[in-house]
């Protein structure tokens, strides 16, 4: 059975980039609100402000599944990794590099997303998608050779940032097997054990105490570029797999760089220029995918949010119900049939 011709990707695609620009509008925030603050404290205000987005948006048992007692543990190395080490290393980086260096680093994040994805999910990864993580690699060598001929600080500074990009890929790739949760349980939940651990930290350190002002600009930097970004981060990788929206999640160093610039920041010499177009096309070129054929379903049975205008969910229900998804345990029969589509959970197929 071949479905109609659709574009699976496009709803995943918006997510993303809307998740993007809300994380690159926060990098030269981040920098400017945390200036003289501790790497720790900068971090635990973030998580705060995305802990409270979580708990704001959560959704009830009939439209989205419950984060399990068995994902206790992935949820706490996602808080390790992604509300800890990398929040941490780039705040110490962004206060040691040009906001405008560091924001183009952060597209090396896709790199290091779509290549542990190909590794542990064996999503697809073809000679074009090589190509585009081949440019975001050179690209980011360039930015460290241009940092290099700063100075050793500056250079320093944006190995943090690397540091907290490979952070946040692992995150991204341990998320994936939550996609299917609650994305607001999931944020919720990371989050509030990142603010703790690294408020914990602030305060073993004794890092300085940020004023008023410092403090509720980076809990709303927090809620909106790290706590509705993350959400919205999940729901596209529910929709079309952890590579891709790693991929598309690469525009927001884009976007940093660009308010970093309308801020007033002029450091860009002729290496980051070449970097930043390398990274560009390099994330172009990953957009312009487009992946259709035979292939088979499986019966599965889970749950986890959905809809029955997909060509997937066929069971029926004593009310079939319309508009808005709803989860519940549900069967899937098998199906063989052809049509565009994306590493989602039900297209993990091998190739």
């Amino acid at each position: 059975m071949r479905q109609p011709l659709s574009r699976p990707a496009l709803r995943g695609g918006l997510l993303a980039l809307l998740a993007a620009a809300l994380f690159g509008i926060s990098t030269p925030l981040v920098q400017r609100l945390g200036a003289g603050l501790g790497a720790f404290s900068t971090a635990a205000l973030l998580y705060a402000g995305a802990a409270i987005v979580g708990a704001l948006s959560l959704r009830s048992a009939a439209h989205e599944a419950r984060v399990r007692r068995a994902d206790a543990g992935r949820l706490v190395a996602m808080a390790a990794c992604g509300a800890a080490l990398g929040p941490v290393a780039l705040a110490w980086g962004l206060q040691h590099t040009s906001g405008t260096s560091a924001s183009l680093m952060l597209t090396l994040e896709a790199l290091f997303t779509a290549v542990l994805a190909w590794w542990l999910y064996g999503e697809t990864m073809d000679r074009r998608v090589w190509a585009a993580m081949l440019l975001l690699l050179v690209g980011g060598a360039a930015l460290v050779l241009d940092q290099g001929l700063q100075g050793g600080v500056q250079l320093l500074g944006l190995l943090a940032v690397l540091v907290a990009t490979l952070a946040w890929g692992l995150d991204n790739t341990l998320s994936r097997a939550l996609a299917e949760r609650d994305p607001s349980q999931v944020v919720m939940g990371k989050a509030l054990l990142g603010a703790a651990a690294t408020a914990t930290l602030a305060v073993v350190t004794a890092e300085p105490w940020p004023t008023a002002g410092a403090a509720l600009g980076l809990l709303a930097v927090g809620a909106t570029g790290y706590g509705l970004s993350l959400r919205l981060y999940l729901l596209a990788q529910r929709a079309f797999g952890a590579a891709r929206t790693g991929s598309v999640f690469a525009f927001a160093p884009f976007i940093g760089a660009a308010v970093a610039f309308a801020l007033g920041e002029r450091s860009a010499g002729w290496l980051m220029a070449l970097g930043g177009g390398l990274m560009l096309a390099g994330v172009v070129l990953h957009l312009a995918e487009r992946h259709e054929h035979l292939h088979t379903h499986d019966a599965m049975t889970h749950e986890h949010a959905h809809r029955h205008d997909d060509g997937h969910h066929t069971h029926t229900h004593p009310v079939m119900p319309e508009g808005d998804s709803h989860s519940h345990r549900h069967a899937h029969e098998p199906m063989v049939h052809a049509h565009a589509h994306a590493p989602d959970v039900h297209h993990q197929h091998r190739h």
